[in-house]
């Protein structure tokens, strides 16, 4: 271990980016290779894409593998459709061996089939973008995808537009144009850029190898570069005779380098000794950080990140504090992961993830003269008068940010609208009241103005990384986080613990709307396995072998079907009425266990999250008896199928009915969609 004297490290940023977060298909950066399984899955698309009944054109990617202990596997791919990438069209897959249990559609989007011919000139969507970046272009170019909206897919130019803002700060703006209307669909620039002034100095130790070289062979061979004034390729490897590197100032180029690999460093140990994941791509090879000075600037970029930073008036200042560097390599994490977008909720999602694992980064690193707290670049002076970039435990403090969830937030910059997730961050970890932690006094309130118990700081990270790694997608919402977090939370410490009862208090907390995800209830189990006694279980053949209300079995397109195009919808009439659908079914005396499943989506124009207006129950009709297994409502929204499973051993011997009944007041519909039914035995 290397000895690095006086080394800078604070950073002046405003923003941090998402790298290329919404490339239809991101991989590590050349040479690095994918993790075997990865590989593996990756061996299998075609089987899997065939499996899943995508649309021929559809060609799946394998980004990346996340496995547990019992063998489930989260397999994430990215798609093309006949050769254009498809920027959000990612989804996820859960399994156990050979069967798929789950599948998660980012925005619901099963199939993204369009049209490839555009009708816009590629000559217009051109210069729309060059129009929408309000800067002088250097350079225009863009190239078909096809867009995921939160509506439908739809073909799309992908025009990327370089420049340099009237600040002088460099800029790589994504413009996502309609290949049919010309409008504007998104944007999201690769580089975000700040300002600010050096604050911290101190030393600390890095690792290097040979005589003497900025590589880390106990890291994956983490190494770091100067760019020698370039602003691509890869760069010199920092060297040094006597292995001190820096003196804590610009007059030694090596000081950023020392900022940039002591980061990479510090983050690689967290996720590592934290998670259990190998670097950014989870690979086991460590990341590669570049340093390039400019006249106003020093870029500092690493695989799947990069940060601007400087003062913008021609004063190059290298400054990366610890919890700064943690937040921008975490955005690599993001990229590999979830993916998610630099725009609308998934952006501000994406920007407090880097937050909440910065921040973990800064208490895991221990060090003395940057200790942890829950303040965002507090060493960095970037407002001139001591106070930090962003609060997580009041948010708003910095006079932008959310402190809780509406449905304005995803209209924000993800900066400000990562405010209401960095507060439940807060919640989670340290609960509601006044507290000195790293030496700053922290205070906070819940929005629904409960007193909140927190569960510790490294609960809360564990949940989110698994949030993270296994249930978010490129266009996740709030309400997503809040169901994913919920979920992964009753898989790591159980249903009825207090871990997750503490989860989903910080959600309420930062006032996101309860969707079907809750604690105490129990785990949901893995989907039944043997014969499934019900006939149409996914209504593929319309009311056939169900009886009951005329009408709720159907294919109109309003509601998706989970599988295929017919799906059972209840409710969503915004009128009192009553609908019930059933089928009779006989449990075998023989049967050692009986599961009854489905998977249900519940939407609703109802406001109150605090009254039942609409109604759906779930019963077994046993001769006279009938039995609810379950009651849904209006308060129970979720925008994505979730499976419900319950033990109905106790009938077996007997013929029963299997019923949905559903009752809706006299305005403002709540619809109950149910697909793919199943009654099986073992």
């Amino acid at each position: 271990m290397a000895i690095a004297a006086a080394a800078g490290l604070a950073a002046a940023i405003t923003g941090s980016p998402a790298g290329a977060a919404d490339r239809a298909a991101p991989l590590p950066a050349s040479g690095f290779d994918q993790p075997a399984a990865v590989q593996a899955e990756q061996a299998l698309t075609a089987q899997t894409a065939a499996t899943l009944g995508l649309a021929s054109g559809e060609v799946l990617k394998v980004r990346d593998v996340v496995k547990d202990p019992d063998g489930t596997e989260y397999v994430r791919y990215d798609r093309t459709y006949n050769g254009l990438p498809v920027v959000g069209g990612d989804l996820i897959v859960k399994r156990k061996g050979e069967a798929i249990r789950q599948v998660t559609y980012n925005r619901g989007a099963k199939s993204v089939g369009v049209a490839t011919q555009p009708t816009l000139p590629r000559s217009a969507a051109l210069a729309t973008a060059a129009r929408a970046a309000e800067f002088k272009a250097t350079g225009n170019k863009g190239s078909l995808v096809v867009f995921v909206t939160e509506a439908k897919p739809v073909l799309a130019y992908d025009v990327v537009t370089t420049g340099v803002k009237a600040d002088q700060t460099p800029s790589v703006l994504h413009s996502y144009i309609d290949a049919k209307t010309g409008a504007v669909l998104a944007q999201t620039d690769e580089i975000k850029t700040g300002t600010g002034n050096s604050m911290y100095s101190g030393t600390v130790s890095i690792g290097t190898s040979g005589s003497y070289t900025m590589s880390d062979p106990s890291r994956g061979g983490n190494h770091t570069t100067d760019l020698n004034g370039a602003t691509s390729g890869s760069g010199t490897t920092f060297t040094d005779p006597d292995d001190t590197w820096g003196n804590g100032a610009t007059s030694n180029r090596q000081t950023a380098g020392v900022d940039a690999h002591y980061g990479a460093q510090l983050t690689w140990d967290y996720y590592k000794n934290v998670h259990g994941r190998n670097g950014i791509w989870n690979n086991g090879q460590g990341s590669r950080s570049r340093v390039h000075y400019g006249n106003a600037y020093v870029n500092a970029f690493w695989d799947g990140s990069q940060m601007t930073y400087g003062d913008g008036a021609g004063n190059a200042r290298p400054l990366t504090s610890i919890d700064v560097a943690g937040h921008e390599m975490s955005h690599g994490v993001t990229e590999a992961t979830a993916n998610l977008n630099y725009f609308g909720d998934a952006g501000g999602l994406n920007e407090s993830t880097s937050d909440i694992f910065g921040t973990a980064t800064e208490f895991s690193a221990n060090n003395s003269s940057d200790p942890g707290d829950y303040l965002i670049g507090e060493k960095i002076n970037i407002n001139g008068n001591g106070t930090p970039l962003r609060y997580m435990d009041k948010p708003s403090k910095d006079g932008r940010s959310y402190d809780c969830w509406s449905s304005a937030v995803g209209g924000a910059d993800p900066h400000y609208s990562s405010g209401p997730l960095n507060h439940w961050f807060y919640l989670a970890s340290e609960g509601t009241g006044s507290k000195v932690i790293g030496g700053v006094t922290h205070s906070s309130t819940a929005c629904n103005g409960a007193t909140i118990t927190g569960v510790g700081r490294d609960v809360a990270a564990k949940v989110w990384y698994r949030t993270l790694s296994t249930k978010l997608s490129s266009g996740s919402t709030y309400k997503d986080a809040r169901e994913g977090a919920i979920n992964s939370a009753k898989e790591l410490y159980g249903a009825d613990s207090a871990q997750c009862k503490g989860i989903e208090a910080a959600f309420n907390g930062i006032s996101v709307p309860a969707g079907a995800a809750a604690c105490g209830g129990g785990t949901d189990p893995e989907p039944p396995t043997g014969d499934n006694l019900l006939l149409n279980p996914g209504f593929e053949s319309g009311a056939v072998n169900w009886t009951g209300t005329s009408g709720p079995i159907t294919d109109n397109s309003g509601r998706p079907a989970r599988t295929g195009t017919w799906k059972l919808w209840l409710g969503g009439n915004g009128r009192t009425s009553t609908e019930t659908i059933s089928q009779q079914v006989a449990i075998p005396a023989s049967a050692t266990t009986a599961t009854l499943s489905f998977w249900i989506r519940i939407d609703t124009s109802e406001t109150t999250r605090s009254t039942v207006y609409d109604r759906a129950r779930i019963q077994i009709v046993d001769g006279g008896t009938t039995t609810t297994l379950a009651t849904y409502s209006n308060l129970n929204q979720n925008a994505t199928y979730t499976l419900k499973t319950f033990d109905v051993t106790a009938f077996k011997g007997r013929t029963i009915s299997v019923r949905f009944l559903m009752n809706e007041d006299s305005s403002l519909q709540t619809s109950f969609v149910v697909d793919d039914t199943s009654l099986a035995t073992s």
